[in-house]
């Protein structure tokens, strides 16, 4: 390959994406639009309590406690109880046994569950669980032993809270990735449609030179905004090198991708078509990280799932390269076969 060849070509490319109002405007004020939505999200957590409860019978003394910044709602039913935690309605949800009043009567221990979400506090859940105490106290008018079962909904974040803005940070980078491919495969499939790809390779330019200067353009653009926000946000004050690999990889996925979006359309539109079908399954598993629980397993079969979840526990979590390792080499393993299959299925279109 002639590095002179591959320099042309990118500059001409990258001259050739700008010169293109759409993706010019968007790839410049995306990243400002992501920097700003990242600042202006809430940098802290809401504490405030809104617990759901669920009893055939309310014991007297849950019916009058009154609390700040803890308010008792009750529900219908403990699967609705379940749902309702699970959906946000409830930080914490508590379920009382059919014959807690018995059960008080007689000084035996209630078995009581306290239901919770994936990204609630400890803190918060072992403050209910006082709570409970104190009211059984209050009810039988002694110390009385209760038999507390918390239970997580969803992922289990091990009591881990981190701002929202924060969680955001995956699905904000993995973006500004995605769209770099829907700019690369419009780029190419131009230039297939006018003739351009064939009429450079009458030149003394090779083929592995034509997909040398894409695949530095597609990598370098896709990489480069995803990076430069993460430093400007502060996503790369914890375990940087990891977020970079893991970013550099997601780059050379979507790179990948953009080549077989490029060899499936016929015009821009197909190509801005099936680019936006890809945009929108890719960026499932970073939503699933944004509100926990929403999302299940089967998103791991999403190759984006390795990414958003690599960023995501690599800049919250501070995870080392034995935590996201597996991760690591899923991202690895799935970039080689989409590359391939790229250049594999792009060259017959240049051909």
């Amino acid at each position: 390959m002639s590095l002179r060849i591959i320099a042309a070509l990118v500059a001409k490319d990258l001259s050739l994406f700008f010169r293109n109002k759409f993706f010019g405007l968007m790839t410049a004020l995306g990243l400002v639009l992501y920097i700003v939505i990242y600042f202006v999200m809430p940098s802290s957590v809401n504490e405030t309590l809104q617990v759901g409860l669920y009893a055939e019978v309310v014991p007297p003394a849950f019916e009058q406690v009154a609390r700040e910044g803890l308010v008792f709602e009750e529900v219908e039913s403990e699967d609705a109880l379940v749902e309702a935690v699970t959906d946000g309605q409830y930080a914490v949800g508590v379920a009382l046994p059919p014959d807690i009043l018995d059960l008080f009567a007689s000084r035996e221990r209630p078995q009581i569950t306290v239901y919770s979400t994936a990204d609630t506090p400890a803190e918060v859940t072992d403050a209910v669980e006082v709570v409970i105490r104190e009211l059984a106290y209050l009810q039988v008018g002694e110390p009385l032993a209760v038999d507390i079962s918390a239970e997580v909904l969803g992922p289990d974040m091990l009591g881990q809270q981190i701002p929202i803005r924060d969680r955001m940070r995956p699905l904000l980078a993995v973006f500004l990735v995605l769209f770099e491919m829907i700019g690369l495969a419009g780029l190419i499939t131009d230039e297939v449609q006018q003739g351009t790809g064939r009429a450079l390779l009458v030149t003394p330019m090779r083929v592995p030179d034509l997909f040398a200067a894409k695949g530095l353009l597609g990598i370098g653009l896709a990489f480069g905004q995803a990076a430069l926000f993460m430093a400007v946000i502060g996503g790369l004050n914890s375990q940087p090198f990891i977020i970079l690999t893991a970013l550099l990889l997601g780059a050379v996925l979507v790179t990948g991708f953009a080549f077989l979006i490029a060899s499936l359309s016929r015009d821009m539109m197909s190509s801005l078509g099936w680019g936006m079908l890809i945009l929108i399954i890719f960026i499932i598993p970073a939503f699933g990280i944004l509100f926990p629980g929403t999302v299940s397993g089967w998103a791991k079969v999403i190759p984006s799932y390795y990414l958003a979840d690599t960023v995501h526990q690599a800049s919250a979590f501070a995870a080392g390269w034995s935590d996201v390792s597996l991760n690591l080499l899923v991202l690895l393993g799935v970039d080689l076969a989409v590359v391939v299959a790229g250049v594999a299925a792009l060259g017959r279109r240049f051909r």
